[in-house]
């Protein structure tokens, strides 16, 4: 079931994990629900991805658009507020963000100690904000677009997503859930962690099982770094990093190659899936010469001022999306997939 203004075009929603960077995510969604003329259909969400996708679901399942923007504001400034104390500061220059010194000593602690040593009753402050803020049974039965929330089985590798029906505070945190500092979910008797390793985010259940043609990326990876890093501490979280984005890469070029070759296939030649792929429209909404400057440290910075920052750049860059492309939605992609994946 889609969502927004009668008659309005109808888009899926692909929403990146990358811990406190998804309030950038937080503000490209109040701009798009604010501007109104956007339906959504289908959110596939990973980590902060799929947080913002069950908070938006939430919000407008409770009143619509306007409610969607409360919801999500609330959930980013409980995050902020939940810290047990002060865990990341500004820079000088108010850019970025640098670990509070207890902070860093806890992250170091993660390389010598699991997760049952360090965090012994489990405690996670997401669980409480979730289960708060969330009406999970409800969402369920009445979620006003299609979710689909990706996990990684921890003794398979292999992709689990959570669709709506499915959906529970569990799946949520299993897929934000970094095994260093987490201890697995166990769903059904089975652990996950985070759904990055996996998938971040799915597109290809947006592409299968939504009726949109138009599937819109909201991405927080940068494509390409401006530097190589050195130092030991900067390769480590480089090689994260790869990790977590080599199965979006891999996806996004398979999608990349099949609509270049179902556009080379005469009309009359081309079967059900090269009609498919052909009249499927991708748009992406980022900020990666902004992101990718910032240090890996600022991910796990639950901070407001840091959350505002970002949530304004991703209202400005969601709202020069809408500028330029609104008109393309429905009608051809606004972006070149050979051109970003190949």
């Amino acid at each position: 079931m889609a969502l927004g203004w009668r008659g309005a075009p109808t888009v899926n929603l692909a929403l990146q994990g990358g811990g406190a960077h998804g309030a950038f995510t937080w503000g490209v969604l109040d701009a798009l629900l604010e501007d109104g003329h956007l339906r959504f259909d289908g959110v596939s969400g990973t980590s902060a991805g799929a947080m913002n996708a069950v908070v938006l679901a939430q919000g407008l399942m409770d009143g619509g658009t306007e409610a969607a923007r409360t919801a999500l504001r609330r959930f980013w400034t409980a995050v902020a507020a939940s810290a047990p104390f002060e865990v990341a500061v500004p820079t000088a220059d108010g850019k970025d963000m640098v670990l509070a010194p207890a902070m860093r000593l806890m992250l170091q602690w993660t390389h010598y100690f699991s997760p049952e040593q360090l965090n012994p009753f489990d405690l996670n402050p997401l669980r409480k904000i979730l289960s708060a803020q969330i009406d999970f049974e409800r969402l369920r039965a009445q979620s006003p677009v299609r979710l689909f929330v990706a996990t990684t089985n921890a003794n398979t590798g292999k992709l689990r997503l959570f669709r709506s029906s499915e959906l529970s505070a569990d799946a949520v945190l299993a897929s934000a859930c970094l095994p260093t500092m987490h201890r697995s979910v166990v769903i059904d008797g089975e652990p996950y962690w985070d759904g990055g390793y996996a998938a971040n985010p799915a597109v290809f259940p947006l592409f299968h099982e939504c009726r949109s043609r138009d599937i819109l990326l909201v991405m927080l990876a940068p494509l390409k770094h401006s530097a190589t890093p050195q130092s030991a501490a900067d390769i480590k979280n480089r090689m994260m990093e790869l990790a977590f984005n080599a199965t979006f890469l891999r996806e996004m070029r398979m999608f990349a190659h099949l609509r270049e070759r179902a556009g080379r296939t005469p009309w009359w030649r081309r079967g059900d899936l090269d009609r498919r792929l052909a009249g499927t429209q991708f748009h992406v909404i980022e900020a990666s010469e902004v992101l990718r400057e910032l240090s890996a440290e600022s991910k796990v910075a639950a901070n407001m001022r840091f959350f505002e920052m970002l949530f304004t750049l991703g209202r400005e860059r969601a709202g020069a999306w809408l500028s330029a492309h609104q008109a393309d939605v429905g009608r051809r992609s606004s972006v070149d997939l050979e051109a970003l994946f190949y």
